[in-house]
Formats: structure tokens, C-alpha cells, sequence
């Protein structure tokens, strides 16, 4: 596998946790697209509390609203394939935000395999 190193562009999808793209997770989704793409990586966090276009908090601390709560998918690599992704996402993503950031990695190391 190549190392990532240098300019890299970074792509952020914020979506919301109950969010679904065939019946599954959408932020699962999108991470085994990325993956499937060959993409550098990709990581999911969980927001606790935000809210978005329709301006309605979601928070961890109303049960109510905690069903849903903010999730960001983040996924670093080259320009390149980065922008060759973005139509693969276009097509999941159907309320959320997308954002793109350049970005420097400045290490990119993996595990070794268990053998």
C-alpha cells in the first residue's frame, strides 16, 4: 500500500446518525465506498450535540432528539481521487453538508497485519 504524504485534499460529509442510503447506516456507507474506492482512509465521529439547514438542535441531552445525532465522515487523499469520489457521494448524500479543506499529511502509517 502507498503511504499518503504531502498535499492532500479532505473531505467532510456531515450527516445525521439515523441518516440510511439502502436500507444500512449512510455514514457506514459512505466509509466502505471510500474503502471499495481505494481512498487513504476515512474516519467517523459523533457529534453530541448540532443542528444543521433545518436549524432544529439535536442533543444527546433530549431523548427526543437524541435518535439522530450529528455524525462527520472524514476522508483524507489526494486532490485526484478525492474529486473522483465526490459523484459517488453525491449520489448517497441526500440532506447534509459536504466540505472539502486542503490539507498536509504529515504521517500516514497503518498497522501491521496480524499474522
Amino acid at each position: 500500500m502507498t503511504r499518503l504524504t504531502g498535499r492532500a485534499l479532505r473531505v467532510t460529509v456531515f450527516v445525521g446518525e439515523s441518516d440510511l442510503w439502502h436500507h444500512k447506516p449512510l455514514y457506514t456507507q459512505i466509509v466502505r465506498r471510500a474503502r471499495e474506492a481505494g481512498l487513504a482512509g476515512a474516519s467517523v465521529f459523533r457529534g453530541i450535540e448540532g443542528f444543521g439547514a433545518s436549524s432544529l438542535i439535536h442533543t444527546q441531552r433530549l431523548l427526543s432528539l437524541s435518535e439522530d445525532l450529528p455524525v462527520a465522515v472524514v476522508i483524507v487523499d489526494t486532490e485526484q481521487k478525492i474529486r473522483a469520489f465526490l459523484p459517488r457521494l453525491d449520489e448517497m448524500v441526500d440532506e447534509g453538508l459536504v466540505i472539502l479543506d486542503d490539507c498536509e499529511v504529515v504521517r500516514h502509517v497503518g498497522r501491521e497485519k496480524a499474522a
